[in-house]
């Protein structure tokens, strides 16, 4: 046994002799580093050929989408602004995908038998990726059926914001205040849009009961007369309903303007901005909240002065 040790690490280390001796061999072999660089070459230059291709297409999109709009058939906006981002969408992930399937076929993969396999793994993946398809699917039918665009307002559970893209599988909702909401299309069951019809400001005014109710009417419409014209915003002049509600401290009349979509929060601040204006002009009071004291103890001198 003690033979046979010597022999035994003499043939280890002439094998791996050999094999070091075949690996200096291959890095030094010419002919592989020229076959290396140029698969190199080739892969740089897909991806830069696929990012130029991606520029150049969503440029040609965005060019085709301008003449279009001067063309006799037209489009609204935001239709145009929604079906122009999901182009160009469209247009990354088929460009990309060609991409990877060229470099796989620069590293000398069969992209036929890969193709032909993912048929069959697709398959059986469809069945846990319902949720997928679902967003897919849901994300058509809104485009299609125009429920909502890019840039408009709408609220979609808790949140309300605008619309900043709607892709295949999500749609992104911006709030005002800078946050932005992403929804799978397959949970989207309910959508609330305030950009497709007009809107209607509404605007309450509170006016102290010692005043004279019929003066203040007047004011009002004679205030609602002189707006006509005044706001490009405003779309018809504002109406006077009447006496909204009677307050513990005062008369609450009210005052709507229909106005452009999602415009009616501005002119309801510029209404009761002019409204305070008009009737300090002519004197009307608007009340504050007012508190009366009762004292007990001169109630009872009261009662006891009257006996």
């Amino acid at each position: 046994m003690e033979n046979d040790t010597p022999i035994e690490e003499a043939v280890d280390i002439g094998a791996f002799a050999r094999a070091w001796e075949s690996i200096i061999a291959y890095l030094t072999d010419e002919a592989v580093w020229i076959s290396f660089g140029l698969t190199a070459i080739k892969i740089i230059l897909i991806i830069v050929i696929a990012g130029i291709v991606v520029r150049v297409v969503k440029k040609v999109i965005v060019n085709v989408f301008k003449v279009r709009a001067r063309g006799p058939v037209q489009v609204s906006a935001r239709r145009e602004n929604t079906l122009l981002k999901l182009l160009q969408n469209v247009v990354s992930y088929v460009v990309y995908f060609i991409a990877v399937l060229a470099v796989l076929s620069a590293f000398e993969i069969d992209v036929r038998g890969l193709i032909a396999g993912a048929g069959i793994i697709g398959l059986a993946v469809g069945f846990g990726a319902q949720n997928l398809v679902r967003d897919i699917i849901t994300g058509f039918f809104i485009i299609f059926e125009d429920q909502f665009s890019v840039g408009d307002y709408v609220r979609i559970g808790q949140a309300e914001g605008h619309v900043e893209e709607i892709g295949l599988r999500t749609t992104k909702i911006k709030s005002w205040t800078g946050e932005l909401h992403i929804f799978p299309n397959g949970i989207i069951t309910e959508v609330t849009n305030y950009s497709i019809h007009n809107s209607v400001a509404v605007v309450d005014i509170s006016i102290a009961y010692e005043e004279d109710v019929e003066k203040a009417e007047q004011a009002l419409r004679e205030f609602c007369d002189s707006l006509e014209g005044k706001y490009e915003e405003i779309l018809m002049k504002p109406e006077l309903l009447g006496i909204q509600t009677l307050g513990a401290s005062d008369v609450v009349m009210r005052i709507i303007a229909e106005t452009q979509p999602m415009k009616h929060w501005y002119i309801a601040r510029e209404l009761r901005r002019e409204i305070k204006q008009h009737l300090d002009t002519l004197g009307i009071e608007i009340p504050f909240p007012r508190m009366v004291m009762y004292s007990r103890e001169e109630a009872v001198g009261e009662q006891d002065g009257q006996k």
